[in-house]
């Protein structure tokens, strides 16, 4: 279980056919609660609904690196 873990594949403990835990690798765990804090961030989740529909700010680079 923990060598499919590191593989980056989630990993499923059952008991009786039914799935009790799972076991996940430390970098998708974090990946995860990277989503999940993104999610929850109304700004962010207003930015990413205006950019799906076009409406996203356009930045130049340099702009950027100030």
């Amino acid at each position: 279980m923990v060598r499919t873990a590191e593989r980056g594949r989630l990993a499923t403990i059952t008991r009786h056919q039914k799935p009790v835990a799972y076991v996940i690798s430390p970098q998708r765990l974090s990946e995860l609660l990277e989503t999940m804090e993104i999610l929850a961030d109304p700004k962010a989740m207003r930015a990413i609904h205006d950019a799906e529909a076009g409406r996203g700010k356009l930045y130049d680079v340099k702009e950027l690196l100030d």
